[in-house]
């Protein structure tokens, strides 16, 4: 079911339908700032609106996953009123994006595969730290773990596939790419991405006032610490 001219509804369950967002002019989507605020932004309007049909949303790169109470509504009338609701309209209402800045103590010591990413890309370990940060990167979307953001894009001079085997222990904190993609371990995990350093602040906590730093749509800069401020910080050395 077509939404609007960037929007198409499919169902995804008893209880759940899922948007699928693209440009005017695609029949499919990609991964585009422009898309992501689109994202964002019928995210905000939904919960703000339906919040009583609503049992939870799951925002991704260019889709969001609808969960409602069916006590409340049925796959109809939600139909109806998100068309309602998600018809084109002025953005200037959506959340302003926040910038976030996250230490990161870059070294071979703190990114295992710091020095392999510099002989793939054929320059030196402090030209890939550079590189990394230094570039402001969009929240795609949360996932795979309560606090892992993905944030994009990586300058595509140190973009990295994911490893062929993920490794079975990947410490908190970890700074990694996959792909033209980054993002920092919110918990120590299996993970198979390049790990190129080591963040001391907490990216989830059930307890704190605010549970995450970052929320979709923010933007995020990293800037480079020592290992004395890392530890000071509160981070720890695998």
């Amino acid at each position: 079911m077509k939404i609007n001219d960037s929007i198409h509804l499919e169902l995804a369950g008893e209880n759940a339908l899922i948007l699928y967002f693209s440009d005017n002019e695609q029949t499919t989507a990609v991964i585009t700032p422009e898309i992501s605020s689109k994202v964002e932004q019928a995210e905000q309007l939904i919960r703000q609106n339906l919040s009583a049909e609503i049992v939870d949303l799951i925002p991704s790169y260019a889709s969001i996953l609808v969960v409602f109470n069916l006590l409340e509504i049925d796959h109809h009338h939600l139909r109806n009123e998100l068309k309602k609701l998600l018809k084109p309209h002025d953005h200037s209402n959506s959340r302003a994006s926040k910038l976030i800045e996250l230490p990161a103590y870059y070294s071979l010591e703190s990114g295992v595969d710091l020095a392999r990413i510099a002989k793939h890309a054929k320059l030196s370990v402090e030209q890939v730290i550079d590189l990394h940060q230094g570039q402001e990167y969009r929240v795609y979307a949360i996932g795979f773990a309560p606090g892992f953001a993905y944030l994009g894009e990586v300058d595509k001079r140190i973009a990295m596939p994911r490893l062929a085997t993920p490794r079975l222990k990947v410490p908190k904190g970890a700074v990694a790419i996959a792909d033209r993609q980054t993002a920092v371990y919110p918990a120590e995990s299996p993970g198979g991405w390049n790990i190129i350093a080591l963040c001391p602040l907490d990216m989830f906590n059930a307890q704190a006032e605010q549970i995450m730093p970052v929320a979709v749509g923010d933007r995020v800069k990293f800037f480079a610490i020592d290992k004395q401020q890392y530890l000071e910080l509160g981070g720890k050395l695998p």
